[in-house]
């Protein structure tokens, strides 16, 4: 039986678990109000204070790191060796590439972080990798899907369209981010690095009007992002402007991509009543 633990229970380990009804799967967290949404997932929640690495088959990792490093290398990199898991996951982020003016990045491009963000995965990459675990490296682009889309935004009264012009994101749906996971854990190749994104890099502002158009409301009006009132937070994520391919995803995994862009992927998530 596939005995799975995630380190970190968000968003992508979730839907991970709906997708393996037979496994044996935990997942940690410090939020004991989580517990009971966690065990309805078929998840066992674990308090990270009592967490032991022995008798697993998969180890998902997707709590992000921090100014400190990695949180459960800090804590339990001692620990570690005595795991033999047959499959270790990294959910690291597009972010190491850092900008390259809207040209395509791919796996064998150097990683050179802009910001605080893409240095700590890139660093807690490197730390994970150095454990000698069987380790897979999944960079993922913008995630959207169920409760987590431009379509939310839009009924939150929260989406805004900033034009940066040339200004390239990369998105990825998360049921397309599972089964590449899913792929992956069947089939482990260690040392694999997988960018995990659709076959379209698009300008922020059109996948606002798109998903304007699909509700059958106004989008909100454009916004110059020199001239926009935005957190820093908000402005650091337009410095990095480049488009990531997906080939060796594809290659490597033999799979499609259930959304190969962000219109599939809207469309889908309206379909279903999100």
């Amino acid at each position: 039986m596939m005995r799975v633990l995630c380190l970190g229970t968000g968003y992508v380990a979730q839907h991970l678990a709906r997708a393996l009804p037979g496994a044996e799967i935990f997942g940690t967290t410090r939020d004991a109000a989580k517990h009971a949404e966690l065990r309805a997932l078929g998840i066992t929640p674990l308090s990270p204070e009592d967490l032991v690495f022995e008798g697993f088959t998969h180890i998902l990792v997707s709590a992000g790191p921090g100014a400190g490093g990695d949180p459960f290398l800090t804590r339990y990199a001692q620990a570690l060796p005595t795991a033999a898991p047959v499959w270790v996951g990294y959910l690291s982020a597009t972010s190491v590439y850092g900008d390259h003016q809207g040209a395509w990045v791919d796996e064998e491009t150097p990683p050179a972080p802009t910001g605080p963000r893409g240095a700590q995965r890139l660093a807690a990459e490197q730390a994970w990798a150095a454990t000698g675990l069987p380790l897979h490296i999944f960079r993922l682009a913008g995630i959207y899907g169920p409760g987590r889309s431009p379509l939310d935004r839009l009924r939150a009264g929260d989406a805004r369209r900033i034009v940066k012009p040339g200004q390239y994101f990369s998105r990825i749906h998360v049921d397309d981010i599972v089964q590449v996971l899913l792929a992956s854990m069947r089939a482990p190749a260690p040392g694999l690095v997988i960018n995990v994104a659709d076959d379209d890099p698009a300008p922020p502002q059109d996948v606002i009007t798109f998903a304007a158009g699909l509700l059958g409301v106004a989008p909100p009006p454009e916004e110059d992002f020199e001239t926009a009132q935005m957190s820093p937070m908000a402005r650091s994520f337009y410095d990095d402007n480049k488009r990531v391919t997906n080939a060796r995803m594809k290659a490597r995994l033999a799979l499609r991509l259930r959304h190969t862009d962000y219109r599939e992927g809207l469309r889908a998530l309206l379909a279903e009543g999100h």
